[in-house]
This record gives structure tokens, sequence and C-alpha cells, in this order.
């Protein structure tokens, strides 16, 4: 939709003015929202989905220790594969994610 600025502008002081403290009171009234803020975490525990039922399960891990072609990176701390070392400054191995 095209917009002709040229046009006179409405005053809405003028239509303010007009209003009764009545009026103003009721409309105030009515967009005030009914609903009372849910908190997100009760939402979220309120919510299940279908098949998702894991209180019973255990999760086993099998661990590994680090074998002898993988390093320890100094900055993120992850176990990375040799082929993954991007420098090695004074014994600090950094990995090529950090570098």
């Amino acid at each position: 939709m095209a917009t002709d600025y040229d046009t006179p502008r409405r005053n809405d002081a003028d239509d303010m003015g007009e209003d009764s403290l009545e009026e103003l009171k009721a409309r105030r009234a009515e967009a005030q929202s009914g609903s009372v803020d849910i908190d997100e975490t009760e939402l979220a525990e309120a919510l299940e989905l279908p098949g998702a039922d894991l209180s019973g399960e255990e999760l086993t891990v099998k661990v590994l220790p680090k074998q002898s072609d993988e390093f320890t990176c100094s900055s993120c701390f992850l176990v990375h594969h040799r082929s993954q070392l991007a420098s090695d400054k004074g014994g600090r191995l950094i990995c090529r994610e950090c570098a």
C-alpha cells in the first residue's frame, strides 16, 4: 500500500483529549492479559514425548585408556588422534580446532 507523505497528519493528541478517564481505564483493562506467566521448567516437566519413558534405563559407556597414537590437547583437554596435532610449544600439545 502506497503512503502519501504530503497529506496532513492526524493529530493524536486531540483524539486523546476527547476520551474520558473511564474509557481509558476500560481500554487498559481490555489490553491486559488474563493469562498467568507459566514457568518454563514446569512446562518442560509436564511435556512428555511419545516413547520416551527412560526411567528404568541404565546407560553404560565403555571407557578406553588413551592410546599411544593419541594426545590430550592442553587447551580444550580433549583426546585427539596425533593427525590432529597442530603445534607442540614447550610440551603444550594443541589440536587443530584450538590452534
